[in-house]
């Protein structure tokens, strides 16, 4: 087959060497080559993501880059449809100029060859017999179409030639599978969001960036109704409708018109006994916006409504605008009051007084998390940073666990800056303790880092909070380091009154210490104060004076709060660690307030993909074409068998047998000595009496 392109009869040499090189299968196989490669980097690199994902991910550099080549949406940018459309005439230019010879070598026998040709071939064998040449001939046709071979027969002078052939639907895999490639490239020309981009740039189309109320969008943020192809989403919480699809375009997006309403009715999740979700339903109503007719329909994943040639898939869940009561903790301050906040997902809430202002913006909530929870590397001896950590870095075996509600709120300050928190309502069991989780990112994008507080004995963190105020105030701190020091025992009476105010002096720094950065604020102090030999010694005793000393901070805050002092137990002398260490990590939580859920009333709302893809059939159509193509011209061989009777001088007939295949298979020399052995056998009588007089030539490679 010629890989070379059409030449065109023209005396413009420009146009007859475009023609040429669009035509030629060198250049179809390199444009399948880089649109193979566009689809590897589409699948490689997540697409259509908000461009701070990118920036967070691939830093501004790389992400001007990406933006630069449309590598955030590689499946419309302009490259790549121009790759497709190149592909789509090459390809097409083949078949044009293929399509006609294979047609033709599938009607041909080759009767026409020459004799000479036939011997030349390398699976061929000539022998003599005697009898009509009319009579052998026909033996020799019948056998060949008892092997399934089509057959023609070209007498000649001296020769009859019988030309046979099978499988020449093989031919038929070279058509169908390049005009796949063109019906594939067609289909996705079509559903690529090619009318989109030419209702933009031609009829004065303009994106909508930034937030909008629907009522003050213009008639150009709008796509015709008539547009041919779409793909866009629709956010419902229960009882609302819409009769619009948001599609996205660049950084903004356009609305699309719907030739129907869409109202949903419920939304209801299933679970699994692990608490994964098993299957998302979506319960709604439909209402013809041209006849007023009304139906109910169930969406389901994978199983979407089809209505006047528009699909409505299930595409996720969100929440819709639930509405939340959470307490707020102070996390600075010798304060522990607790206040009261309302708010709606999607929606916010002021807090602080005086200089100090804050934005809460809610921005998720989810009714069940199923986590994967193992022994935590909460080590008692860990420095106090590496605690405020991911809560699910883990290094034991995984176990899933439904943890109850979370909400996923931002902390905005007067100067606009925020920090994102994702906090869960119930404690979860870790390495033997229950913890609250509280997780914290400055940016979108990356991975929460968690700090843990510690459950009290009732299960909530009143007890850590108190402990965490009392720490700042500087006269429980005195009284504490009072009573620690009362409390001490010294050998020498004499000088008993000069040891306590020194370990009172002690406790009183090392609380004042701790007060003001945590356990890094104490690692500071030994590095700058001991030498480096006395250190661990020194570490070793500082920890004794302030552990002693957070414990009687602990029980004058209660004393406080006309609570009753707590036994110095097992139980609480581990709680005051795990305690300790929440403490200090909080200095790196970066809010002043720990906010925790205390009741919800959900809203659930529903992510519909709504998608208009006329050319999805024609894809389909494709695949299974190119399916058949490869089928037939891997799995079809064509085979061509000759027969050629010649009259002797003498009178006796020579007959010369010649077969070749397009695709040489291993067992194709013993085809071919099957039907030689059976023409023997048809045209010799005896065999073994005519050795003398046969020729035979056998030539294998």
């Amino acid at each position: 087959m010629n890989t070379s392109g059409i030449h065109l009869h023209t005396k413009s040499r420009w146009l007859r060497e475009w023609v040429e090189l669009l035509s030629s299968m060198r250049f179809a196989i390199s444009a399948l080559v880089m649109v193979a490669l566009a689809s590897v980097i589409g699948t490689i690199l997540k697409q259509n993501e908000p461009f701070i994902n990118y920036v967070d991910q691939f830093g501004a550099f790389w992400f001007e880059v990406f933006k630069a080549a449309s590598l955030n949406n590689v499946y419309t940018a302009w490259w790549f449809l121009l790759i497709m459309g190149l592909l789509l005439v090459s390809t097409s230019l083949c078949v044009i100029r293929n399509t006609p010879k294979m047609l033709h070598e599938m009607r041909t026998f080759r009767d026409h060859v020459r004799i000479n040709g036939l011997r030349a071939l390398p699976q061929h064998s000539e022998f003599v017999v005697t009898g009509e040449r009319a009579a052998l001939a026909a033996r020799l046709q019948r056998l060949l179409q008892q092997h399934g071979l089509q057959t023609r027969i070209d007498v000649r002078e001296q020769t009859t030639l019988i030309a046979a052939k099978s499988g020449s639907a093989s031919r038929w895999g070279y058509v169908l599978a390049h005009s796949a490639i063109v019906v594939i490239c067609l289909g996705g020309l079509v559903d690529s969001g090619l009318p989109v981009k030419l209702q933009v740039a031609l009829q004065g189309k303009q994106p909508i960036r930034g937030n909008a109320l629907i009522r003050d969008i213009p008639a150009s943020g709008y796509l015709s109704s008539s547009n041919p192809t779409f793909r866009g989403n629709t956010l419902l919480a229960e009882g609302q409708s819409s009769d619009q699809a948001i599609v996205s375009y660049d950084d903004g997006m356009l609305l699309q018109p719907l030739p129907f309403e869409i109202a949903l009715k419920k939304f209801s999740i299933d679970f699994y006994s692990t608490g994964m979700p098993r299957a998302f339903v979506s319960e709604v109503e439909i209402t013809d916006k041209d006849n007023g007719q009304k139906f109910p329909a169930t969406i389901k994943v994978n199983q979407p409504l089809i209505y006047k040639g528009i699909a409505v898939y299930q595409s996720s869940f969100e929440d819709g605008g639930s509405h939340l009561t959470l307490k707020s903790y102070p996390m600075r301050g010798a304060s522990d009051a607790v206040a009261q906040i309302k708010g709606d997902v999607g929606g916010s809430a002021a807090l602080g007084d005086g200089s100090e202002k804050y934005n809460i913006e809610f921005t998720g909530f989810r009714a069940i998390n199923v986590e994967q929870f193992a022994e935590a590397d909460i080590s008692k001896n860990k420095p106090a940073a590496s605690v405020f950590s991911s809560a699910s870095k883990v290094h034991a075996d995984r176990q899933q666990k439904n943890i109850g509600p979370s909400v996923q709120y931002k902390v905005r300050d007067a100067s606009g800056q925020a920090r994102e928190y994702h906090n869960y309502m119930l404690p979860a069991e870790i390495d033997g303790h229950l913890w609250y989780l509280t997780g914290m990112r400055e940016r979108p994008g990356e991975p929460f880092q968690y700090l843990r507080i510690p459950a009290d004995a009732e299960g909530t963190v009143a007890e850590f909070m108190r402990l965490r105020a009392a720490l700042a105030n500087p006269r429980l701190r005195a009284l504490a380091a009072q009573r620690a020091a009362s409390a001490v025992q010294f050998s020498e009476p004499a000088k008993a009154a000069e040891m306590r105010a020194q370990w009172n002096a002690s406790v009183t720094r090392m609380l004042g210490i701790f007060s003001s950065g945590g356990f890094e604020a104490v690692a500071r102090f030994v590095l700058d104060n001991i030498p480096a030999a006395e250190q661990p010694k020194a570490v070793r005793l500082l920890m004794q004076v302030l552990t002693d000393g957070s414990w009687y901070v602990w029980q004058e805050a209660r004393r406080d709060a006309h609570l009753p002092e707590l036994p110095r137990n097992e139980a609480n002398r581990d709680f005051l660690e795990r305690a300790l260490n929440a403490a200090s990590d909080s200095f790196f939580y970066g809010a002043p307030m720990y906010l925790q859920l205390d009741g919800f009333e959900e809203v659930k709302a529903s992510v519909f993909q709504l998608t208009r893809s006329p050319g999805k059939k024609a894809v389909y159509l494709g695949s299974l074409m190119l399916v058949l193509g490869i089928f037939a011209m891997f799995y079809i061989r064509e085979r061509r068998v000759w027969a050629a009777v010649t009259t002797q001088p003498d009178g006796s007939q020579s007959v010369l047998l010649a077969m070749s295949m397009t695709r040489k298979t291993m067992d194709f020399p013993q085809q071919f000595a099957r039907i030689e052995q059976q023409a023997r056998s048809a045209l010799l009588p005896k065999p073994e009496a005519n050795t003398e007089a046969s020729k035979a030539v056998q030539k294998d490679e």
